[in-house]
């Protein structure tokens, strides 16, 4: 079932309130135990969690602005609010992670005795490390039934920690039998970890603000299925982008060029149809009807054009008026089809004159216009 945008706002709402909650409180109370027992490791363990709190307001924060409704000065919504977050986030977390480096580093070097941390410490380890993975499932099941990129990076943030506190677990059980040096070894690991979580929501984000493409995979698998719809006769210049775990996509879809605009519209809303039920996180979707596959040929806007209809019907009349048969025209169609324009003479079936003398006639009085590619004839009835 699609997810509409409230309650997308509303589901990342509840459960990155839960984080907030969990990550508070064993924040805290990592760091006031490892101040107690003098684990470094234990202390930057809380750190890690208390950072996973702020992130958590900028989750909101983000969430709150991120899903709010396109405007006009936003046409294609707020989406990239939640990018922007995610690039702070990871810079935050790049930050935290040097900070422990440093501090782990330097009490190594110092020399400073390391005490037994005690049966207190190594259960608080572990009761976070539990209460964390747990968080971490919750919070990615949610981010996947929303599609947020967002939610899901703050879910292996949550992973991240309890990944950590198993590091710190270990350390901690090695100083309870001596072995103190672990403790300092463990809190450099955790800063580690930690600048590598930050490092990849950086990149992550940077991708989806410059317009990096959906894998090749995908954009072949969406070609095949405009393809496979009826009238379409070829896929091209296929064009995609993410924003905040959104996907914008425009392509060119080649039809017959005699059908009417309204059946190639028509074949259009059909590809997209499909296009939007098999790839759900589609949000904007634009497609171009072409009447002849003009793939590489560049933009024709940036090209010479030729004449539109006021400027041929003008040139038609003055060059036609003269002849018996003007009067006898119903209508022209303009076909503008590879470099030229093929026109398409409706004329009243009563009309005295044989087809091909008549177009013989009609080419007679333009064949100097060397745009004029074609001249058909349709007869009617009044």
């Amino acid at each position: 079932m699609e997810v509409t945008a409230k309650q997308r706002a509303q589901q990342a709402k509840k459960v990155t309130f839960l984080a907030i909650w969990v990550d508070g409180a064993i924040g805290l109370v990592k760091v006031i135990t490892g101040l107690l027992v003098n684990s470094a490791a234990l202390i930057a363990d809380g750190i890690h969690s208390l950072s996973d709190l702020l992130t958590n307001f900028f989750v909101l924060a983000a969430n709150h602005y991120g899903n709010q409704g396109p405007d006009s000065d936003h046409p294609y919504g707020h989406g990239r609010i939640e990018t922007l977050a995610t690039l702070f986030m990871g810079g935050v977390l790049i930050l935290v992670a040097l900070g422990i480096v440093f501090a782990s580093a330097q009490r190594f070097f110092s020399g400073t005795s390391i005490p037994e941390p005690g049966i207190w410490a190594i259960t608080i380890a572990l009761i976070s490390l539990l209460l964390k993975e747990v968080l971490f499932h919750i919070t990615m099941r949610v981010a996947r039934r929303i599609h947020s990129k967002l939610l899901e990076a703050n879910a292996w943030h949550s992973r991240s920690d309890s990944l950590s506190t198993l590091v710190v677990l270990i350390a901690l059980i090695g100083a309870e039998f001596g072995y103190g040096w672990l403790d300092t070894v463990a809190a450099v690991i955790v800063g580690l970890m930690v600048g590598k979580i930050g490092l990849n929501l950086i990149l992550d984000s940077s991708k989806e603000l410059v317009d990096t493409a959906l894998p090749e995979k995908t954009q072949k698998a969406m070609c095949q299925l405009a393809r496979a719809v009826p009238g379409v006769l070829g896929v091209h210049d296929l064009r995609t982008r993410q924003s905040a775990g959104r996907t914008m996509v425009d392509f060119h879809l080649v039809v017959s060029p005699r059908i009417s605009i309204s059946e190639g519209h028509e074949i259009g809303n059909e590809v997209s149809r499909r296009l939007r039920k098999q790839f759900s996180k589609i949000t904007d979707l634009t497609f171009h009807i072409d009447p002849e596959d003009d793939e590489g040929r560049g933009d024709p806007s940036l090209q010479p054009g030729l004449p539109l209809r006021p400027k041929i019907e003008a040139l038609l009349k003055e060059r036609w008026q003269a002849l018996s048969l003007w009067n006898d025209i119903q209508d022209i169609d303009l076909h503008y089809l590879n470099g030229g324009v093929i026109l398409v003479i409706h004329l009243d079936e009563n009309t005295g004159f044989n087809s091909d003398e008549t177009l013989r006639l009609l080419k007679s009085q333009i064949n100097d216009i060397n745009w004029i590619k074609n001249i058909e004839l349709i007869h009617h009835a009044k």
